[in-house]
This record gives C-alpha cells, structure tokens and sequence, in this order.
C-alpha cells in the first residue's frame, strides 16, 4: 500500500522542504536543494550571482521551413557515433503528421542531416520522441503514438512503439507496441532485480511505473504512483513528466514536474525497488515548470539539468550537483550562446571522453547541443 498524506498543503510543503516526510519504517529524505547560503530557501538563490559553466555549442538542427517544430530532444553514444533523436512538426506543437527525427556525428559537435526516425504517422495521427534503449544488445528508439492533436485528452489512442535499428538498410523498421495507453518520459532503466522500470502516464496524466520488459517488449505490470485528479483534489499537484534514480542505499526516488502553479519539484520514494511508492510530497526545488533531466557521472556526483529559475520561465538552463544523489548542492547556469529572445527546454545529456554533451530545444524551433567538460563541473564542488 502506498502512504496517504493527510498533511494540509502548506503544511506539507514546510515539512517536505525540511525532509520530515517518507515512507513508513524509512528514514526522512534531507532536502532536496540545499545551495550555500540559502538554508535551503529556493527564494534567496541569487541567479545572477550563480557560477555560469561554459562549453563547446553546436546545431543539431536549425530552424526548417518544413519542419518548423523541433521538441523532446534524447542522445545516445554507440558503435562510434553520437545519436540524436526529436519530434518533428509542420507548425506548433504535436500536431498531426508530427514524426520522429534523427541525425548522428562523429564528435557531437557536427551533425549529418536529419532523416525520419518513425516515417510519417498515418493520416490524422502524430509521433512524440521517447529516447533511446539498448536492449540485449539492440538498439531501439521509442516514440509515443496518438491520434489528433496532443497527446492527453479523451480518444487519443495513446500508445508506447518500439522501432529497431537495421544496420544492414541504415534504416528504423518498426517493432511493435510496449504498452497501450502509455507515454515515457526517458528509456526504460535496469533495476538490481534485473527487469527493466520506465515511468508512464496515460492520456489523463495518472503516473505509474512499468516494471518487466525481460520476456519481450510488451511484457509489463504496472504500479500506481499518483493519481492526477486525487492529487489535484487534494494538494492542487498536476504531475507531469516523471524522472527516477536510484540511491546508493538501494532505495529509489523520483522527481516529478508540477503543472499546478507551485514552481516547485514533487518527489517520492520506493524502498522496495519500485513495487510501491511513498505519497507525492513537495520539495524545496524550483521548477519553471519544464522537463528535467539527471545523470550520474563517472566522477561520481549526480547532475540535474532544468529550468530551475520559476521567474523567467524557461530562457535558462542550470545544472545542479549531488554528491550522495539525494540532496544538489551546487547550481551553475548553462552558458548557452544564442540571442536575448529564446528560450531552453526539455535537456536530455550523456556523458561520453569526460564531458557531458547536452541536447535541448531553442524556442522549440531549433535542436542544440552544448558540450561540457567535467573538470568544470568538478569545480563547482571545490
């Protein structure tokens, strides 16, 4: 059974900021963001005063009459090249005819020119990019299938696809469907148990994890962990895109985006490798309500990557940095350099010949990668 708070929210929101909240039996999580000289109070962040780390920018895909939507940027390394996928439409966002896009390079710095990943969606539907998953030594990329316009609502005929990579055609051949009534937010994940975890929502923006995926590709369970409108109802969360970790401790954590004004992350907690989840609860980490994205690197600190500045919305990128995984705190800004008027969203990074390579979306139109060393990042923690 998952724990039910009955903590009124502002409430709640004071005792998850001061880590007093988890599952039964387990020991409170500290903060989530604790910066130097804040007390862990998102408000006295000083952005302006914030440690900027540079790198090497580069275009993936530029601005395309045909293709004037560039979103849901994931990368990968294999077999020598760096991959980049995105969803690609005609106009604004997920509209009919949307595909999937792909490019490579050999250094992530120049890219060849984009081909279909998907191939065109039947007539009256569209394709989401949902990253890529090396799975017993195949190479998948996963988009979400849906039919009109977005992917939420009544109708929608959502569905998770697999498409496998032939090398002998150096083409995309679909693999059929993972789940129904699905949509990711990154690649499914190994667990200690040896099955794979993905986060799901379905059209009506519930999140659950899918846990299987070992016996073949549409073999899963699934295991509720929030209920959008109980959520709404309750403590006015709205969760959206979902993102999980593990712990060094064998316990697992996921952040969740809020749509419903908070500017802050939600986070819960599994002590039993995804089986059951802890009641939503909100955290001290801002959020301009976008996509994040995090990773643990070979130096061994975490980093996440978002839009951590509520007030302005998405025209910055950070990265923050954990040591232990559960608590970030350093924060840099990105130092991307494109003009005054543009924004930056939904970051997806791999690390790869000590630097991280981060793709994004510029005003949604343009697809980007900024290359960042590690040594850099290491000094933020000196």
């Amino acid at each position: 059974m998952r724990c039910q708070s009955v903590i009124p929210p502002r409430s709640l929101a004071l005792l998850a900021s001061l880590g007093c909240l988890s599952l039964a039996g387990a020991e409170p999580l500290p903060a989530l963001l604790d910066l130097p000289g804040t007390d862990g109070d998102p408000d006295q962040i000083d952005y302006a005063s914030l440690p900027v780390l540079t790198g090497r920018h580069a275009i993936v895909c530029p601005y395309d009459e045909q293709w004037k939507f560039q979103l849901h940027n994931y990368l990968l390394h294999r077999d020598g090249l760096y991959w980049c996928q995105w969803s690609a439409g005609p106009e604004v966002e997920d509209l009919p005819t949307q595909e999937v896009r792909y490019a490579t390079s050999s250094d992530g710095l120049t890219w060849s020119k984009p081909r279909t990943l998907t191939g065109p969606p039947a007539e009256g539907r569209a394709y989401i990019a949902r990253g890529f998953w090396e799975r017993e030594g195949e190479l998948l990329a996963l988009a979400a299938s849906y039919r009109g316009k977005g992917a939420f609502g009544v109708d929608k005929d959502l569905k998770l696809v697999a498409f496998g990579w032939d090398r002998a055609s150096e083409t995309w051949k679909e693999r059929g469907v993972v789940y129904e009534n699905a949509i990711n937010n990154f690649a499914p994940q190994l667990l200690a148990s040896g099955e794979w975890m993905v986060t799901r929502r379905d059209a009506r923006f519930n999140v659950t994890m899918l846990i299987g995926g070992v016996k073949s590709l549409s073999d899963w369970r699934v295991v509720p962990v929030v209920d959008r409108l109980k959520a709404v109802r309750t403590s006015r969360f709205s969760p959206d895109e979902p993102v999980w970790w593990p712990l060094a401790d064998g316990r697992l954590v996921a952040a969740i985006r809020d749509n419903g004004g908070s500017g802050r992350l939600y986070r819960t907690l599994s002590t039993d490798q995804g089986q059951t989840w802890s009641a939503p609860e909100i955290t001290n980490y801002p959020n301009a309500t976008s996509k994040l994205f995090t990773l643990l690197t070979s130096r061994g600190y975490r980093v996440l990557i978002s839009n951590a500045h509520p007030k302005i919305g998405r025209r910055e990128l950070h990265l923050a940095v954990s040591r232990d995984g559960i608590t970030f705190t350093r924060l840099a800004r990105l130092d991307i350099p494109s003009p005054r008027a543009t924004t930056f969203q939904y970051p997806h990074a791999i690390e790869h010949e000590g630097h991280l390579l981060i793709a994004f979306s510029n005003k949604k139109a343009v697809t980007e990668v900024l290359r960042v060393s590690l040594d850099d990042i290491d000094a933020l923690l000196k």
